[in-house]
Parts: structure tokens; C-alpha cells; sequence
């Protein structure tokens, strides 16, 4: 079956049963609740068995070209990557202070379903990720008979993205299992006080699954002769929750970082995941990836999966580029007579900010010409607009309702890691998908027949 598929027939198996009555335990979750404050969807997205297996295919492939990009356009200098996908001075010293042996193979890749399948937008490399709590949210779920009952039926299942997360923390961190290593779960001063109840669930979940996690921010950490401290205890590894971008926050920001990271770079702890993850994430990297120059140094597998998966990215650069279709245009120009399909980004901001989305009414031609203009040579790229095939959910009166469904797939370093998803109504007219816009969240089931 596929997903389209496997949606309907679950719509005909929930038929009549208010959203509120298919969540499961979901409502009595204090952990979930902490963050998402009972915004739920009414089920998971589905993956039939072949969508599911291509899709753990292109990740693979995906990371295998993106990670290896500094390699192959600029012989192995980070450095030069890290400056050319758009990273400031101050964030390049920051990668290389706590650059680990290998790119992490933790990450989340947001993407829209369209007509085609899955499309990436953005990707986001590293621990600081939303939803890797999505197994809970799965086995909550799960707890409906109705939803149970049809995941036997179906062969459906998810992976439990905490426990590949916390053995990818043991496996790239240098730690066995059962050594209990001391993990301060480190935010940005800025937003610990508004995550702390989720990170202490957070903290006490791991504390199960065997490492010995407490929360935090930056500004709490003890950098002495010996080490890096939190209170009383001596810290293994800083598990990051902050971002490199935080570094621009403010002047006295590196002075709260740059001691942990020479700790780090020192060898007295232990960074989960090291700044280069955040090169990685750029989307200035997307841009290295799509862009027509680049394709032979890609195998015939990769290149197959970078067409399926990514669409046309750009940075914005003055002069000619390559359209899908070969046709060759002047980029500016053509930026400016198609802004209803294009999407201008930073490279390097996460979670929508700065996101100037073309097609919106609000976003007049002068708007557009303004911040294009304002973008050149900047670090910014241009992207084609992934118009996603509406999803369709329960609600507690009426017929099912059409939302916006963004899918965040995760690579952990066992393979693929599972998913979450964050989505808005339709009728809301919310393009852009987050928790501070109120999406509401929900999690990924696929089929293994």
C-alpha cells in the first residue's frame, strides 16, 4: 500500500470518532505536554513498504553526498566550506574548535510531500533537533484500539528515535553502554527558562536509557584546569541544545561559549554534536548539491536520489544558472519574474526566520526586488517553491479536514531514525510550519510488508 492509501483506509476505519478520541495516552503525557501543550494531531502520516525503502535509500545516499562536499569541492578544507555556504568569521573558529573525527549521522531532514513523494527543505544536522521524541508520541497513539488494531493489520511500526538517539550518543561520542557518562543537556541562556520542564522530562528519560543527563544552559558550566563542570559534577559530554547562530546573539555571546569549545578542543569533554554538524546544515550546502557545475562529482545512485529528493536551489549570486529543463537564465532576472515560485532563505537561520516566501499576497514585487536585491552575494539562496499535497485529519465535528503536513525524517547513526511531523489547517493560511506558529505535532508510521 502507499500513503495515500493507507490514509484513506484509516479514515474509513476512524470514521466518526472525534480527534479528541483517537489520541491515546497522548493527553496524560506530562513529558510531551511540557513542549507541545497538547497540540496533537488526530494520527500519524503513513509510508507504504516501498516508499518507505526508497526513502531510507535517498537519505542514504543524500548524507553520503552532502557530507562528503567539503571533499570533493574543496579538498578536504572545511574551512573554505564552512566560508562559502555562508558562515560569519567568528562561526567558522567555532567549527573548527569542536570539529569531530566524522560528520554526526544525527539530523533531521524537513520535507514536503508532494505529487512526486517526499522533497527536502531544509536540513538540520546535529542534537538540537524538535520531535525526537516522536516515539513516545507513537506508543501513545497506539494505545487506541482502533489505530492499533489497523497498524497489525497493516504491518505498521516506528523506530523509537530516543533510544537510537541516546546509542548514537554512546557510539559517536566515544562511550560505552552501561558507563553512565555525565551528560549536561546544554540550551542558550535566552531559551532555558521557557525549555527547562521539557528538558528535565527530557534529562529524566535518559537517565532510563543510561546516561546520566542533567539540564541546563551555557552561562550554568564551569570551565576549570580539569574540565568543564556542572555544580558539583564533572561533565563527560555536552549534549548541545544551543545553535551557532546564538554566537551572533549578542557581543558578550563567545565569551559564554568560546570556553567550552576550548575545553572541548583540548580534549576535556566531549561536544554531542560538534559545531561542523551546523556546515552541514547550511542551506548553502542544498545550493553546492543542486547546483547543475557539481554533478559529476556525484555517482549515478546519489544523483538519482539528489533528483528525486531535492528541488532547484541557488544562491544568490549574480550571472547565469541552469534551470531544470537546461534552459540557461540570468538568475536575478529570472528571481524577479518568478517570484510566486520561489522561496528566498538564509543559509544559515533556522526555524523559518528570515524565510521570505514569494507567493505570499503580502510580499508585493517591491517587497521581492527589496530583499533580492538586498540578498546578492549574501548568504542566501533562492529555492523552488514545493507546493505539498494536503493531508486529510479528523476533527471532533465535522468531516475531515484538510492540513499542511511538514515531515521531519531523521538520520541517526544506525540509519534512518524515524519521523515527526508539524502541521497547520489549511484553512489557517499559516505557510510557514512551526510550534511558535502553532503547529500542532505528530508522528511517522511505516509499513514493513
Amino acid at each position: 500500500m502507499t500513503r495515500e492509501s493507507l490514509t484513506d483506509a484509516y479514515l474509513q476505519a476512524s470514521a466518526g470518532i472525534p480527534a479528541r478520541d483517537l489520541l491515546g495516552e497522548l493527553p496524560q503525557s506530562d513529558f510531551l505536554n511540557a513542549l507541545y501543550k497538547g497540540r496533537y494531531l488526530s494520527r500519524p502520516v503513513f509510508l507504504g513498504h516501498e516508499e518507505h525503502q526508497r526513502l531510507v535509500a535517498d537519505l542514504d545516499n543524500f548524507r553520503t553526498a552532502l557530507t562528503s562536499l567539503p571533499d570533493r569541492l574543496y579538498g578536504g578544507d572545511l574551512t573554505a566550506f564552512a566560508r562559502a555556504v555562508g558562515m560569519s568569521e567568528l562561526q567558522v573558529s567555532a567549527v573548527m574548535r569542536s570539529r569531530g573525527p566524522a560528520p554526526t549521522r544525527v539530523g533531521r531532514l524537513d520535507m514536503y510531500a508532494d505529487t512526486s513523494g517526499l522533497r527536502v527543505l531544509e536540513v538540520n544536522m546535529g542534537g538540537a533537533l524538535g520531535g525526537l521524541d516522536c516515539a513516545d508520541m507513537s506508543r501513545a497513539l497506539l494505545e487506541h484500539p482502533v489505530l492499533a488494531s489497523f497498524a497489525e493489520r497493516h504491518d505498521l511500526t516506528y523506530v523509537d528515535t530516543m533510544q537510537e538517539l541516546v546509542d548514537s550518543v554512546f557510539a559517536e561520542s566515544g562511550f560505552e553502554p552501561g558507563s553512565r557518562p555525565v551528560v549536561a543537556m546544554t540550551d542558550w541562556p535566552a531559551t532555558f527558562d521557557k525549555l527547562s520542564s521539557y528538558m528535565t522530562h527530557y534529562c529524566a528519560r535518559w537517565q532510563e536509557l543510561g546516561l546520566d543527563a542533567h539540564p541546563c544552559h551555557v552561562g550554568h558550566l564551569d570551565v576549570r584546569d580539569d574540565g568543564v563542570w556542572l555544580g558539583d559534577r564533572k561533565v563527560d559530554i555536552i549534549y548541545r541544545m544551543f545553535l551557532i547562530e546564538d554566537l551572533l546573539e549578542s557581543a558578550e555571546a563567545p565569551g559564554l561559549m568560546n570556553p567550552v569549545l576550548d575545553a572541548a578542543h583540548r580534549g576535556q569533554v566531549k561536544i554531542f554534536t560538534p559545531m561542523d554538524a551546523e556546515v552541514f546544515g547550511s542551506k548553502g550546502a542544498l545550493a553546492m548539491l543542486s547546483d547543475e557545475r557539481n554533478r559529476g562529482l556525484f555517482s549515478p545512485a546519489e544523483l538519482a536520489s539528489l533528483d528525486r529528493i531535492l528541488p532547484w536551489t541557488r544562491m544568490v549570486r549574480p550571472g547565469k544558472v541552469t534551470l531544470e529543463n537546461g534552459e540557461r537564465v540570468d538568475l536575478l532576472d529570472y528571481a524577479l519574474a518568478n517570484q510566486e515560485h520561489l522561496a528566498l532563505k538564509p543559509t544559515q537561520l533556522h526555524g523559518g526566520h528570515g524565510v521570505v516566501l514569494g507567493w505570499l499576497p503580502e510580499v508585493t514585487p517591491e517587497d521581492w526586488h527589496a530583499q533580492l536585491t538586498a540578498a546578492v552575494d549574501g548568504p542566501y539562496v533562492l529555492q523552488r517553491r514545493v507546493v505539498p499535497v494536503p493531508e486529510l485529519f479528523q476533527t471532533d465535528a465535522d468531516d475531515p479536514q484538510p492540513w499542511m503536513v511538514s515531515w521531519g525524517i531523521f538520520t541517526v547513526a544506525s540509519g534512518y531514525g524515524g519521523g515527526f511531523t508539524r502541521a497547520t489547517t489549511i484553512s489557517s493560511g499559516t505557510e510557514l510550519i512551526s510550534l511558535t506558529n502553532g503547529a500542532a505535532v505528530g508522528t511517522v508510521l511505516h509499513a514493513t510488508t
